[in-house]
């Protein structure tokens, strides 16, 4: 589990109107909720808060959240952006519980693709049908993201959910729900018939009363 901490402090008003006057003040309404304890409203500092939504870690990894003083251990479960400026308008986080296991979004990370032999060739496309999986683990085992090597794809290949080499302690639950849940990760194959298929557009159909009338000529 990552160590990354995130400082923020309660607060008693609530609201639209409270909302804005803290977006005014270069903060961030947000609420943490779950585990024994009620939901809190709390505000972090828009700035720094901003410059750690950049890193991958902050979207998939445990946080410590500091509220004044004391440390919770949450997880980001929404975010909410302005529209076109770069502002953070509300944050959601979920308390967890470090000795249960937990479901979490975390990233893949694709190497070898470049060097393998699907990668070597000039009429091959590989399409990455998935960027992240769900996950199922305990808090100490979650992974920041999951590496694939692509060192050995060829052209044809099919990678899929079952074939991600998982760290230890970590599952995907998608596969207990049977075979048709073993979706495609990666696709290898040649561009060329890919370009094919596009072109092939289906013939337009003939409307019933103009081939009646040829067959009547």
């Amino acid at each position: 589990m990552s160590e990354h901490t995130l400082k923020a402090t309660g607060r008693n008003v609530e609201g639209k109107g409270a909302s804005r006057r803290l977006r005014r003040a270069a903060s961030i309404p947000a609420i943490v909720y779950g585990g024994k304890s009620a939901p809190q409203p709390i505000q972090l500092e828009h700035e720094k808060t901003w410059l750690a939504s950049q890193n991958e870690w902050f979207y998939s990894s445990i946080l410590n959240l500091d509220i004044d003083g004391k440390v919770e251990a949450v997880l980001l479960r929404d975010i909410q952006r302005h529209p076109f400026k770069q502002l953070i308008m509300h944050l959601d986080f979920q308390r967890v519980d470090l000795n249960a296991a937990l479901k979490a979004s975390v990233p893949l990370h694709f190497i070898g693709q470049e060097t393998s032999p699907a990668g070597k060739s000039a009429d091959v496309v590989i399409t990455h049908e998935l960027n992240e999986v769900t996950v199922s683990c305990l808090p100490k085992d979650l992974p920041e993201f999951i590496e694939i090597d692509l060192s050995s794809l060829k052209v044809g290949d099919i990678v899929h959910l079952s074939d991600i080499k998982l760290p230890k302690g970590v599952e995907l639950p998608e596969l207990k729900l049977g075979k048709e849940h073993d979706v495609a990760v990666v696709i290898a194959k040649h561009g060329r018939v890919e370009a094919e298929e596009t072109s092939e557009a289906p013939a337009a159909d003939v409307p019933a009363t103009k081939a009646a009338k040829k067959d009547e000529k």
